[in-house]
């Protein structure tokens, strides 16, 4: 996979803002991997070290960090998607729950990022956005190791039977799940919208 990470700066480091076509170049391309795709090996541990500590450099109003992560791989990660499993037959649609949890069960490393609320100045609507973030980060930073990677949201996101089972507490919400490994196949291009047609201007007239 890619090179070593660049160490974090130190508190108060001046950074300067400067190009990177590299970068532009990337974002230009940048696509997900299906989950289905994704077998060993996965990311270990220096490597998600690295890709938590990337995915943490989101804006933050309050610098408050409302999220955090839960790792699921190897037989913790089997013994997590068995539990979840049995509550598949409950839900308003099993076959299709069922064959949801194909996305979690084939890929060898999955990161939870779970939202939580803070209470305090910070709208709620800020904290949960940066949570977001923090997914949208991880999953980018994954890429450009060279590792397939997938942002999913699914049922046992929301069912508060498999929440519990993640160990989330009041107020905490699964931003999303990030599977992670190395893609069998090249993901291909898919559409995407016309920026045009959903963008505006505002005017004062």
């Amino acid at each position: 996979m890619a090179g070593s990470v660049p160490p974090s700066p130190e508190f108060g480091e001046t950074l300067p803002i400067q190009a990177s076509p590299e970068v532009l170049a990337f974002l230009a391309r940048r696509r997900s991997a299906s989950a289905m795709t994704l077998t060993e090996p996965g990311p270990g541990d220096a490597e998600l070290a690295d890709l938590l500590r990337l995915a943490a450099r989101v804006p933050d109003h309050g610098k408050l960090a409302p999220w955090r992560f839960v790792i699921l791989r190897g037989p913790a990660k089997a013994a997590f998607a068995d539990r979840v499993t049995a509550l598949a037959d409950s839900q308003a649609n099993p076959a299709k729950a069922n064959a949801a949890l194909r996305k979690l069960t084939r890929p060898p490393v999955a990161v939870a990022v779970i939202s939580r609320h803070i209470p305090g100045e910070i709208p709620e609507w800020e904290q949960r956005q940066s949570a977001s973030a923090v997914c949208q980060q991880l999953l980018l930073a994954a890429a450009a190791m060279g590792w397939g990677a997938n942002w999913i949201t699914d049922w046992y996101s929301y069912d508060p039977r498999a929440t519990a089972i993640l160990g989330l507490g009041e107020g905490e919400l699964v931003a999303g799940f990030l599977y992670l490994g190395t893609a069998t196949e090249p993901p291909q291009e898919r559409a995407r919208p016309d920026v045009t047609t959903i963008t505006t201007e505002w005017s004062a007239d």
